[in-house]
């Protein structure tokens, strides 16, 4: 039996994410992935600031960058078009760099297979990972003191146990982890198959090009979709390509005519060569609890969703950096017994949240549009809804995923995903970059541990710091004057959880011991 300190079934960019926040804090922790190479299936390409500031967490945020695929000079963002690809009536849609102020590292884009081979370079250079590639799970059991797991040669006949104190299940939407600790989903059926297609055609790059500036992904609705897209993106610039759209009940490869298909969608014929075909349902699901006991799920093992903006990896990321520090808490001795808990409480209001606020509402008002709305009914009145539709960029302000009225978090409110962007400091958000006096932003000066921002309050500074050393927990203390860009906060002291959320933020605090206790899940 081989030992760790946690066990990560599945080494996709969740698992490896996870596995790298742990490695990081001098946790021993074992990634078991039954594929020993990336599988280059295009998808998962747009990574949002929030990611790129956790990848710079985890060390690798320059190879990350180096590995993109296609040129800078195309746009993160995209199209909505009506009827086919190619179409007289478009407008620019999800322009994420509208947001861009408020983080401190700025969007990319590249295939999912590109991100997992960095972090599993990342994870490679960290000796405290043990990567367990080519191995499958094989059953679980926990008790008070920690889980057991049997893992099997994916293509071999050898097995093995390995044993920790927790175990999370990164394992994908059909997660055997999931399953195994007995925790339940909720679905939220579509009821539309769709296909997956992954092609070549330099034609149709020259065709959209064209008619376009460049875009990362184009989509088109039209009435016979009922408020589905035909979603098609880029793999690099030029050649490849990868296209989701909704097909008829019991389509399979043999039965369906793609390039006829991806024909009628682009609105003309072009030369094309077909890689990859795949199928999948289009439904929502959230697992009842994100935890049972030591074991835990994250990224599509909790949750599952549509490709519809670009959510889901970047969801899976952010809990693996929620949960990465409360479990090295936990491990180290400093957490109390409530911030396990927050994982859930924190993590899974989130997701429900963007699938009902954006991705299902995405849907509804798509098929309204199309109910009400067409060229042939009323072409005045369709063109002026249809151009007004995209005024404002109101869903890439409103997606800000917070933890308000978390147990670990100062003040009322619900954690959700609809929220605003601002420079103030509230507790449950994240923080925005701000200037310091010495040349650095508030984000570079962030620590790995929590972290105490005081502006002209030298006593709280020091309370802080000794009421950290009394309960172990880590706690890097940055102090300046309250002025400049410092002002934005309405906060002369703000603490910072290892995530970069916002624990408590004011400008003094009567028991700063008490408060740091709270902020670790510790009863006060």
């Amino acid at each position: 039996m081989t030992r760790h300190d946690v066990i990560i079934v599945g080494g996709g960019p969740v698992g490896m994410g996870l596995a790298i926040d742990l490695g990081q804090r001098g946790l021993r922790v074992a990634v078991v992935e039954r594929h020993v190479a990336p599988q280059p299936i295009p998808k998962g390409q747009n990574l949002t600031q929030r990611t790129l500031e956790n990848i710079d967490a985890w060390g690798c945020e320059p190879e990350l960058r180096a590995a993109r695929v296609v040129p800078r000079g195309v746009a993160n963002g995209g199209l909505v078009t009506y009827g086919a690809l190619l179409s007289d009536y478009h407008y620019d849609w999800f322009p994420r760099e509208k947001v861009q102020p408020f983080y401190g590292q700025a969007l990319d884009r590249l295939p999912q297979y590109e991100t997992e081979r960095v972090l599993r370079a990342r994870a490679a250079r960290i000796g405290a990972i043990d990567t367990f590639y080519g191995w499958s799970f094989d059953g679980l059991s926990q008790d008070a003191d920690g889980v057991t797991i049997g893992i099997a040669e994916h293509k071999g006949d050898g097995r093995q146990v390995l044993r920790a104190a927790f175990a999370v299940g990164c394992d994908g939407s059909r997660s055997a982890t999931r399953d195994a600790a007995e925790i339940t989903q909720s679905l939220s059926d579509h009821d539309r198959r769709m296909a997956l297609l992954v092609f070549r055609s330099p034609e149709l790059h020259r065709l959209l090009g064209e008619r376009y500036a460049e875009r990362s992904f184009y989509n088109a609705i039209s009435p016979e979709l009922d408020g589905y897209w035909l979603f098609l993106g880029r793999v690099d610039l030029g050649r490849d390509w990868f296209f989701h759209a909704p097909v008829p009940d019991g389509t399979t490869e043999e039965t369906f005519d793609a390039a006829g298909f991806l024909h009628k969608a682009v609105g003309r014929p072009f030369d094309l060569e077909i890689t990859h075909t795949g199928f999948w349902d289009l439904r929502v699901a959230l697992a009842d609890t994100y935890r049972k006991g030591r074991v835990f799920i994250a990224g599509d093992a909790a949750h599952s969703h549509p490709p519809y903006g670009g959510y889901g990896i970047n969801t899976g990321f952010e809990d693996a950096r929620n949960l990465g520090w409360k479990l090295a808490a936990a491990l180290q001795g400093w957490a109390g017994e409530r911030l396990l808990d927050s994982f859930d409480a924190e993590r899974r209001p989130v997701f429900a949240s963007t699938a009902r606020d954006f991705i299902e509402r995405f849907i509804k008002e798509d098929r309204a549009f199309l109910a009400r709305y067409s060229p042939e009914k009323d072409e005045e009145a369709f063109r002026k809804a249809w151009f007004a539709r995209p005024e404002g960029a109101s869903e890439i302000v409103a997606f800000e995923p917070h933890y308000e009225g978390s147990p670990i978090v100062a003040g009322p409110g619900h954690p959700g995903a609809r929220g605003d962007h601002r420079f103030e400091a509230r507790a449950g958000h994240h923080l925005a970059p701000r200037g310091l006096s010495d040349g650095r932003t508030t984000y570079d000066a962030l620590g790995t541990g929590f972290t105490l921002l005081a502006f002209d309050r030298p006593g709280l500074a020091g309370e802080m710091a000794t009421a950290a050393a009394e309960l172990s927990v880590p706690l890097t203390v940055v102090t300046d004057s309250y002025a400049d860009e410092r002002l934005d906060y309405a906060a002369r002291a703000i603490l910072v959880r290892p995530d970069g959320f916002v624990a408590w933020a004011g400008d003094d605090v009567e028991d700063p011991g008490a408060m740091l206790a709270m902020a670790v899940g510790r009863a006060v």
